[in-house]
């Protein structure tokens, strides 16, 4: 943070006049986001709509990378506090233990960026832009990130997002305490494998039913200040440039204010996976068009010669640029300190004792027993041995996956205390047992 400051002040001194509009705390936010953007460059504006978005030293800009995980808790940034994953939370049907959890994770996420800052740094998972939560409906296991989200139904994951993305985003009237980012927007759920190529082709119906509710939720009750649109193409658009998904449905009709980013290489599979235009530059140009703010990725580069093509307007990359710009300054990164009360949130809470038994809490009400009432299941207590039928059990690396799940042992070390669990074995003389392994 000093680091900052002293190019402020080191701007000002070239400048040799008084601080610039866009550095008074005090002025509208609009006019302080249009004044700072009035000073830079094309270059410069492209500069800041990928992730990793450079300082502009010159006008006193900190570098920024926008890429930052909280999915059940803040990740891949030293220690935190961890919760269950959200298809577990969603078992415990309670949307006020959610707000708490995101309310706890949010703190951490202050705490940690308040410290990354006194020490200089503004890498990658240090900031306060969140890629979550992930509020795809789970209907295919096939999708192999089903861990990721709150299940299939939506009426319920728009419950759980709407708590989760207050809880990340606070209540301050001002500022933003982190921002949300309610993903993946729309109609995706796998499968992995095609997802960078797959058209989904859903019916009015089914669109308005299952695919968008939980996210107009996420906007209009949860207030998610930024929206991660998808890989894949949805009736023939893909989710990074659809007029209609972004323009149409999100902005018109929910009224969405803030920004939105492409998944990781979205924007290059418009050319290179949908294979829709014929460019890089005319990609990254359809997808700002569109209403793609921000890239993850470096596709974007690809807007200076799209410019240089007539492919886009500067006009249309100002639209994008001031959405971001806005999100920085809701989040206080052009403030001093002492104006943002979320910079007062100490390290301390990290793992706080208070955490930890949130994160306990959590943990108890995910856990769902079933009971075999009435008999429903062929199952009688002297039945010793059960055959788990499909081709994962007889896959050594799910055998290992299976081990580090139930022992903290080497894979196929059991727990002595837990004998109904065995490694599994290919069967030896039952055909019938050929994908099978077997518990007894």
């Amino acid at each position: 943070m000093k680091l900052f400051w002293a190019a402020v002040l080191a701007a000002h001194a070239a400048w040799g006049q008084t601080p610039p509009l866009y550095q008074n705390a005090d002025a509208p936010l609009e006019k302080r986001v249009d004044d700072l953007l009035s000073r830079m460059t094309a270059a410069e504006k492209v500069s800041q709509m990928m992730n990793e978005s450079p300082a502009i030293e010159r006008l006193g800009v900190p570098a920024y990378n926008w890429w930052n995980e909280c999915l059940h808790g803040v990740a891949r940034a030293g220690r935190a506090t961890v919760f269950p994953m959200p298809i577990g939370l969603a078992a415990a049907w309670d949307p006020e233990l959610i707000f708490r959890m995101a309310t706890a994770i949010s703190d951490e996420a202050r705490a940690k960026n308040n410290e990354f800052i006194r020490r200089g740094k503004r890498s990658i998972y240090q900031g306060l832009t969140f890629w979550t939560p992930n509020i795809n409906l789970v209907r295919d296991p096939r999708w192999g990130r089903g861990m990721e989200a709150y299940g299939e139904d939506p009426y319920l994951v728009g419950r759980m997002a709407v708590e989760f993305i207050k809880g990340l985003q606070g209540n301050d009237p001002k500022y933003l305490k982190t921002v949300a980012t309610a993903k993946h927007f729309a109609v995706h759920s796998g499968p992995e494998s095609s997802r960078h190529s797959f058209d989904a082709k859903v019916e009015d119906g089914d669109l308005a039913d299952s695919y968008l509710p939980h996210f107009e939720a996420a906007i209009k009750e949860g207030g998610a200040y930024s929206v991660m649109c998808a890989y894949n193409r949805v009736d023939g658009d893909p989710a990074c440039a659809s007029p209609r998904l972004l323009g149409d449905i999100l902005r018109k009709q929910w009224g969405f204010s803030g920004y939105v980013v492409s998944d990781c290489g979205a924007v290059g599979d418009i050319f290179s996976g949908h294979k829709v235009v014929n460019s890089m530059a005319a990609a990254a140009a359809r997808a700002v068009k569109a209403g793609t703010d921000l890239d993850c990725g470096s596709e974007y580069r690809s807007l200076i010669p799209a410019l240089e093509q007539k492919l886009i307007a500067e006009a249309e990359i100002d639209a994008s640029v001031r959405r971001l710009l806005t999100a920085r300054f809701r989040l206080g990164m052009f403030d001093p300190p002492e104006r943002v009360p979320y910079a007062r949130i100490p390290l301390s809470v990290v793992e706080s004792a208070a955490h930890q038994a949130l994160a306990l809490e959590a943990a108890r009400k995910s856990i769902v027993l079933l009971k075999n009432q009435g008999g429903l299941l062929p199952l009688k207590k002297s039945i010793r041995t059960l055959a788990v039928i499909g081709p994962n059990w007889q896959d050594c690396a799910a055998n290992s996956v299976r081990a580090r799940t139930f022992s903290t042992r080497k894979a196929g070390n059991w727990p002595t205390d837990c004998p109904s669990w065995r490694p599994c074995r290919r069967p030896r003389s039952s055909p019938a047992m050929a994908r099978a392994g077997a518990m007894g």
